[in-house]
């Protein structure tokens, strides 16, 4: 199995190509286990030359609710009242630790995207 790394944008193309092509591949053939080699070696180089940023904390929230179908009174138990939920729907109002625990508990919504600093709270020059 003749398998280079990806180092260059025309590497990755070409090695995406060669994926589509393979997709079809049964599993555990030698076109299946060049097919898992080439994807592990494009998860590698997405990894490095395309991380993922997490979305601003309330539009996570907004996004699991849309997903769950959720409405407010749901987030009242974790966030606390109504006008509280509103308020942090609205970025009037920081999440909490305890908000954070709680949404990630309840909602399974990552950590790491509530934490988050959005950009309307980001370091100001003083």
């Amino acid at each position: 199995m003749d398998i280079r790394p990806i180092k260059t944008e025309a590497d990755y193309q070409a090695t995406m190509k060669e994926i589509e092509g393979l997709m079809s591949a049964e599993a555990g053939s030698a076109e299946g286990d060049r097919l898992d080699v080439l994807v592990t070696l494009v998860e590698a180089y997405e990894q490095k030359h395309y991380p993922i940023d997490f979305p601003d904390p309330v539009e996570a929230i907004k996004f699991r609710m849309e997903q769950q179908g959720l409405t407010v009174d749901v987030l009242v138990p974790v966030i606390g009242r109504k006008n509280r939920v509103y308020e942090i729907l609205a970025q009037k109002r920081p999440l909490t630790l305890r908000m954070v625990e709680g949404l990630h508990e309840a909602f399974s919504i990552p950590a790491e995207s509530l934490i988050k600093h959005s950009s309307n709270h980001g370091n100001h020059a003083a």
